[in-house]
């Protein structure tokens, strides 16, 4: 039926819908300060990371993120397959989150999500941006200026709606990534304060002496440690923001110091899963060219000098982008020792075609077919695969879909965990060793 409809009805539906929603639950977010956070990559971490610098403030917040939902303490996975759900469904946890007296609401903001009118009746407050590059193109008419554009709107709906809370006229902030090149952009919106942070070029907030090891990340700003127990160099930048809205808070550095170090865990992210076997197993949902770089990467400058570096990757189907299937090959021909590709989620499209348009240029790099190189269509068979080639010390990387909930093949979504299927596979090793 949405072939036939013409895309500016099915898009004044949707816009319709977020307005009911917005009524129907009352403006949840004209009753807290509401952080929007976009980008390509880095989004889900970057919440987590601010949930956990206010809550170490004092401060009650709320998230919707790709990964979890979090009221106050509370946690749920998010179940819907989006990283933003529909209206209704945001609109509620919003209205959820007054009720539980949030101070703070912060929504992971997607290009499709705005372009489906997901954001409005979302009051925006302060406005995030992590960095760019080409990704969801082709649901923007393959055009990259379209997708920063389409971004762009949730910092143009800061100015819309002013804010007061508690007698208080509400500020609002742009916070942006210097070290992307797209950082002028966001910051030509308008604001009542505008903040950069980076690594590499002049930035308002930047991080120096980055270390990293197996157990995280530590860098120093403005001449204060601070220290990740979540690895990866590259959460830098997504806990650099969370420096700077606790700040704005007015949460002093020795307690943004505690939220940062006693976030152990985001669902899906870098996420180490350890049932006593003698290598690592690391959850992440990199999937595209410079997230899987940053994982192998931290693969790389984490693991002893004769490990093998193991990964699973894979590619979506459903009108995603198809231009990052060869890339993706090419990295894991390049920086893995062994590469699986499997099912991600094809939705309708044929699992063999994006299989073949990863594992071909993986070859092309001179990586070998049942050698160095598998390819599984079925994921636990996959995971279950790579698992098997680990021996002592090495890492294994299983990415695509993080803390996803569920699988689409053949257009039937059915229940998925990589997380639990890595557990129950790495059980069965055990079984068979004993």
């Amino acid at each position: 039926m949405k072939k036939l409809i013409p895309t500016k009805f099915i898009l004044l539906y949707h816009y319709l819908e977020a307005v009911v929603a917005t009524i129907l639950y009352g403006f949840p977010s004209r009753k807290m300060i509401v952080i929007g956070v976009t980008g390509t990559k880095g989004k889900t971490s970057a919440i987590n990371f601010i949930w956990s610098t206010l809550s170490a403030g004092g401060f009650k917040v709320g998230i919707i993120s790709t990964a979890n939902i979090r009221i106050g303490t509370e946690e749920r996975l998010n179940k819907y397959h989006m990283t933003m759900p529909g209206p209704f469904v945001i609109q509620k946890v919003m209205a959820e989150m007054v009720k539980a007296g949030c101070d703070y609401c912060i929504v992971e903001t997607t290009s499709e999500g705005i372009k489906q009118y997901r954001h409005s009746g979302i009051y925006y407050d302060i406005a995030v941006f992590t960095n760019l590059s080409p990704e969801h193109l082709q649901s923007h008419g393959g055009s990259f200026q379209r997708y920063k554009e389409t971004k762009g709107k949730m910092f143009k709906a800061l100015g819309e709606h002013p804010k007061i809370l508690g007698d208080k006229k509400v500020e609002k902030v742009i916070i942006a990534n210097s070290d992307s090149e797209h950082a002028d952009y966001f910051l030509g919106f308008k604001a009542d304060e505008k903040i950069t942070f980076g690594i590499t070029n002049p930035a308002n907030n930047r991080a120096k002496e980055i270390s990293e090891n197996q157990n995280g990340v530590g860098f120093t700003l403005d001449g204060i440690r601070f220290d990740l127990s979540i690895m990866g160099a590259f959460n830098v930048y997504n806990a650099l923001p969370a420096i700077i809205i606790a700040k704005l808070a007015g949460v002093n550095n020795e307690m943004i110091a505690q939220g940062l170090h006693t976030l152990s865990v985001i669902p899906g992210r870098m996420e180490k899963i350890n049932d006593e076997q003698n290598f690592t197993v690391i959850v992440d949902y990199a999937h595209e060219r410079e997230s899987i770089t940053g994982v192998l990467q931290t693969a790389k400058n984490m693991k002893e000098s004769a490990a093998k570096i193991i990964i699973l990757l894979g590619a979506e189907g459903g009108g995603r982008d198809k231009a990052k299937r060869p890339i993706m090959g090419e990295l894991g021909a390049k920086m893995a020792d062994y590469l699986i590709v499997t099912n991600v989620d094809p939705y309708e499209d044929d699992p063999q075609e994006i299989l073949e348009d990863i594992a071909k240029p993986a070859e092309e790099f001179g990586k070998v077919r049942e050698k160095d190189l598998f390819v599984i269509e079925d994921r636990r068979l996959g995971i279950a695969k790579a698992l098997s080639l680990a021996g002592a010390n090495d890492i294994v990387l299983i990415t695509g879909k993080g803390a996803e909930q569920s699988i689409v093949i053949g257009g039937v979504s059915s229940p998925w965990d990589d997380r639990e299927v890595v557990r129950e596979e790495l059980k069965k090793r055990l079984a068979k060793v004993i």
